[in-house]
């Protein structure tokens, strides 16, 4: 039978596991979960999955949550309430309840375990699982037309990295045919993809499952006193090694330069400080790898009524000026300086500040002749007058957190002393 896009897409739901602790962000992890960390002056990591869902024609979504997820929910709510239960569309979070056991959710599959009385085969032909801290831009239908193409159970978007350095992930091994045969974690001498040499398939956590399959091989594995609680480590070679139908899924990037190219696929795990960071800090670079400009793929946040950016100068004092940097609603530069850094809704800089290479969050005021070099600010932070934060790595680390590589972190409603 020939599938329409629509069609498919009906037959579809989608499952976002977004309950990750985010250890390794700590503290902009203290009070809410990774998925609902804020990105780009006005995302929420979340926020990329869900507008690949909507960019993909998606509207049928459960997001798991689990640990601390009063910010994520309130997200949910506020910025992606959108979708018509008249026709169908739903967006609903989806903690963990125990209903298999005295349990919460044990892992990625685990969670799809606990939760298959959603997954009713008499209304769905399909699952997207999808992870919702992970950023990147991907058309879901491509993906899900190729599983129905290839007939297969199980598909799994894989992108290429070099060979080089395709120890540090998970790996996913291919015959000529793209049909999967086995899956290493971290391998010393990773397989190459056949008709890519000096390239291996890197695991993206993004997975198709017929509903019949994901139902039956969860149940036989629980039925079988098996650990079923991880899709990488667990169910994914139990079906590669019980002949199973799973493909391998090359990503298809949408994110796109300003002339409407892909430079290189751009998918990335900020699954640490430096490299929420670096992530970043790419978005303000002339060129930056990722593209948040592309009308063509729109990225939905939450949106609200604040007023227009400004930068203003008064007699007397150094003029508001900004440079190479990301401004967002209500932000108010008050005489100040900043270089090269994000700031979030409704910030304040004051007279004589200087911020510079710095991520600046919801709600911050910086006090006059203060100095901000290479910090993240989380949300509410209140900067006393002639503060300097990000000079000295001793003195910040005193009371902050720095990372590895000199980032200051400031945690969320952080009160100066």
């Amino acid at each position: 039978m020939a599938y329409t896009g629509s069609t498919t897409l009906r037959d579809t739901v989608t499952m976002i596991l977004a309950g990750g602790q985010g250890e390794r962000l700590y503290p902009l992890t203290a009070v809410r979960t990774k998925p609902s960390v804020p990105f780009g002056g006005k995302y929420r990591i979340i926020d990329f999955t869900l507008s690949n869902c909507l960019n993909s024609g998606l509207r049928k979504i459960y997001v798991m949550t689990q640990y601390k997820s009063d910010s994520l929910n309130q997200h949910l709510f506020e910025a992606w309430s959108i979708f018509n239960p008249e026709l169908g569309e739903f967006i609903y979070s989806v903690p963990p309840q125990q209903k298999t056991d005295n349990n919460w959710y044990l892992g990625t599959a685990n969670a799809i375990y606990q939760n298959l009385n959603m997954l009713d085969p008499k209304k769905y032909k399909w699952l997207i699982i999808l992870s919702g801290d992970h950023i990147y831009k991907m058309d879901y239908l491509k993906m899900l037309q190729y599983h129905i193409e290839k007939k297969a159970e199980l598909s799994l978007a894989c992108i290429h990295v070099e060979k080089e350095q395709a120890s540090r992930f998970g790996i996913v091994d291919i015959d000529e045919n793209y049909r999967v045969t086995g899956f290493l974690e971290k391998p010393e001498n990773p397989p190459e993809i056949p008709d890519k040499p000096g390239y291996s398939f890197v695991n993206m956590a993004i997975y198709i499952f017929n509903i019949q399959t994901i139902r039956e091989v969860l149940c036989d594995m629980e039925g079988k006193k098996l650990d079923s609680s991880d899709f990488g480590k667990n169910v994914i070679p139990y079906m590669v090694k019980n002949n199973y139908l799973v493909q391998a899924y090359r990503f298809v990037d949408e994110n796109k330069d300003k002339d409407n190219n892909v430079v290189k696929p751009y998918w990335v795990d900020v699954g640490t400080l430096d490299s929420y960071y670096v992530a970043s800090m790419d978005l303000i670079s002339v060129n930056p790898e990722f593209n948040l400009y592309d009308s063509e793929w729109p990225l939905r946040a939450k949106h609200v009524n604040y007023p227009p950016a400004k930068t203003i100068s008064h007699e007397g004092e150094r003029v508001g000026r900004t440079f190479n940097s990301l401004i967002t609603d209500g932000t108010i530069v008050s005489g100040g300086l900043v270089e090269r850094s994000i700031l979030g809704p409704n910030v304040r800089v004051n007279s004589f500040t200087y911020v510079t290479d710095s991520i600046i969050m919801d709600n911050v005021n910086i006090g006059r002749h203060s100095q901000i070099r290479r910090a993240i600010i989380d949300k509410n932070a209140i900067i006393p007058e002639n503060t300097l934060i990000g000079f000295d790595p001793e003195i910040d680390k005193k009371r902050f957190t720095v990372t590895e590589n000199g980032i200051t972190v400031i945690p969320k409603n952080y009160e100066f002393k």
